[in-house]
């Protein structure tokens, strides 16, 4: 049996998906207040947690929050109420002025839009009597139809007019009780979930803990504990936020000289939970009532410009600032999902778009075969930097490219650049390329842009991090204090030589002029040999020392083989010179990388280039420790 349950095919996750959906909307009568309600209960669990400390037991803290709650949505419904029959009572004072403002829209018949507007109508009214006139017949069909008996024609159809019979009083009141029940049902069901979820939180915890099984525990606890922040915080700080922006907007419209100011901060506050849309259309209103209210221009200008300033501040400096960790909802997803959630589920869908979303986010991010969620939906960057650069380049844009190597400058080192964005994204190419999935116009575009940028960046200067740098030191020296190790800080001429190598390919050969280029900027004396050059000649020719040292630069996928052939070839004529062996990207255990080397191991395997630069740094030192004392015991002149 658990054979054939290991066997058995994973559903699809969009199949998944589409069933999940199908349930949404036709289990939407139960589902819509239990989410309402799951939404307060983590906008009131924080109230509830600070009663619990102040030493309330869970029920009678509970009970406590519901009624301030609904206290407060009461008080808050009265004053709308109250505030709504005044609008409607001093609507009938302002009839004038909204005429006078509906007849300033209509355009002068003298003027230029005016005559393009009666021309218009003109063109309209011959086309519609066009259509309505009969058709004029001719000579030769009307003597034919006059050879012919005009047959009788039928009398036309009788207009029938349905007359609707005026409801009693009986089924009018029936009608205004259902439709009143519908809301009010809906409201006791969302309160009655929200007081037993509030309850009996933990022991739902732990029964949707248990459902998912123990093997699961640690996955579902992080989902849970990450939805719950995220959610929690939103709630709570966009509560703060709207309830201060319909503040700030009542005693702004108050100001203004706007009747029923506080009316208008309330349905501000209110209405900005609602996703884009709902802080418009709460500053309609006032807007039409400055209108009509208002004799000139400037109210309603100031009402729009109140608005804006509003906004301005809010979604720019004060929601990032307060909201800390985002909700990880992309702007454009949150647009799209608002959409549809307001499809599925209506006004409910509306309001909850912003935690159901999460919620979708946080489920795709710790739910490997839905991770698609996470990526659609999430504000993390889909791809990342050397990915990005990559795909530039195979999309031959090169300079796309340089503005993202550019961009990745501003904020770290040179090492840095080509350690995590462009030898990455030579790995990558190279994987393509021994799969056959690279053409030869991409490959030879991709290697060349790569070694364009790099020697351009051969006389990359960064800014100057002393604010009083000295007259003596060179511009290279504050170079290498950025992109090197603090022991390289002040480089001094180096006596090692050091030749770098590349493996196999032309890849190779440009992460080998990357570290000769920053073992330059460290002061080393460097010698780049090009790919495909006879080795063991130019070095025997060349006549290396014991202290110097040969840098072999090799990229995977084949990266050790090639590595290895070229040191063994190295050992064979020069067993003494020391061999540092750079396998860029290699995320396993260097001592191990060394003894996959044989017999002819490098004396160093380094992963990175800034590893390479500090190993070289280390054995630079070494040499110019030793150098003294050799020198003293063979000088006869220096004193014994």
């Amino acid at each position: 049996m658990s054979r054939s349950r290991q066997e058995a095919p994973a559903l699809n996750p969009l199949v998944v998906l589409a069933g999940v959906v199908l349930i949404l909307y036709f289990a939407r009568a139960v589902l819509i207040p239990v989410a309402l309600a799951l939404t307060l209960n983590f906008l009131l669990t924080p109230m509830v947690i600070w009663f619990q400390k102040l030493g309330l037991r869970r029920v009678p803290a509970v009970a406590l929050v519901m009624l301030i709650s609904v206290g407060a949505i009461g008080g808050m419904g009265w004053v709308v109420a109250d505030q709504l029959l005044e609008v409607a009572n001093d609507l009938p004072k302002y009839r004038l002025n909204i005429h006078k403002k509906i007849e300033a829209f209509h355009f002068s018949p003298d003027g230029a839009l005016g005559r393009a507007a009666a021309s218009v109508q003109e063109v309209g009214t011959e086309l519609a009597e066009t259509e309505i006139r009969p058709r004029t017949p001719t000579a030769g069909s009307a003597t034919q139809s006059s050879q012919v008996k005009a047959a009788p024609q039928p009398a036309g159809p009788l207009p029938v007019q349905v007359v609707a019979v005026p409801p009693g009083g009986l089924q009018s009141l029936r009608e205004v009780v259902s439709t009143a029940l519908i809301p009010l049902g809906m409201t006791g069901m969302v309160l009655i979930f929200t007081v037993f979820i509030l309850i009996k939180q933990v022991d739902l915890r732990n029964r949707l803990l248990r459902l998912a099984g123990v093997a699961q525990l640690n996955t579902m606890t992080l989902a849970l504990d990450d939805a719950a922040r995220r959610i929690s915080r939103y709630l709570v700080v966009q509560f703060l936020v709207n309830a201060s922006y319909g503040v700030c907007f009542g005693t702004g419209l108050f100001l203004i000289g706007i009747p029923n100011a506080a009316l208008w901060g309330i349905f501000a506050g209110v209405f900005r939970i609602v996703p884009y849309v709902g802080v418009l259309t709460a500053t309609a209103f006032p807007l039409v009532l400055a209108l009509a209210v208002f004799n000139g221009w400037g109210p309603p200008v100031l009402v729009v410009l109140l608005f804006a300033l509003l906004e301005l501040i809010a979604v720019n400096f004060v929601e990032p600032w307060l909201y800390g960790a985002r909700t990880g909802i992309s702007a454009l997803a949150l647009l799209v999902t608002t959409v549809f959630w307001t499809t599925l589920w209506g006004w409910a869908g509306l309001v909850l778009a912003v935690p159901l979303t999460v919620v979708a986010i946080v489920f795709g991010r710790y739910v490997p075969r839905m991770s698609f969620l996470h990526v659609l939906l999430g504000d993390e960057t889909a791809l990342s930097v050397e990915a990005q650069f990559y795909q530039r380049l195979l999309a031959l844009d090169q300079e796309d490219a340089r503005a993202i190597a550019d961009t990745f400058l501003k904020t770290h080192s040179l090492v840095s650049l080509y350690d995590q964005v462009l030898v990455p994204a030579l790995t990558l190419a190279e994987q393509d390329r021994h799969k056959a999935a690279l053409d030869e116009a991409r490959e030879s575009f991709l290697f060349l842009s790569v070694s364009e940028i790099v020697s351009e960046l051969a006389v990359y200067r960064p800014e100057e991090v002393s604010a009083k740098p000295r007259k003596l030191r060179s511009r290279w020296i504050s170079t290498s204090q950025r992109d090197l190790p603090s022991h390289h800080a002040e480089p001094t001429p180096s006596t090692v030589r050091i030749f770098c190598l590349a493996a196999n390919d032309q890849a190779d050969e440009i992460t080998s002029s990357m570290l000769a280029q920053l073992l330059e900027r460290a002061g080393h004396g460097v010698l780049s040999l090009p790919v495909g050059s006879p080795v063991e000649e130019i070095l025997t020719h060349l006549l290396p020392e014991a202290q110097d040292v040969v840098c072999i630069s090799a990229l995977p996928p084949f990266a050790f083989a090639q590595a290895r052939t070229l040191c063994q070839r190295i050992r064979i004529h020069l067993p003494q010179i020391r061999i540092l062996a750079g396998i860029w990207g290699f995320v396993g255990d260097l001592d191990k990388a060394k003894e996959r080397f044989g017999s002819t191991r490098p004396d160093r395997v380094v992963a990175s280039l800034a590893q390479a630069v500090e190993q070289i740094g280390v054995w630079h030192n070494a040499t110019l420790t030793s150098e003294p004392a050799t020198s003293s015991a063979l000088d006869p002149a220096q004193p014994r």
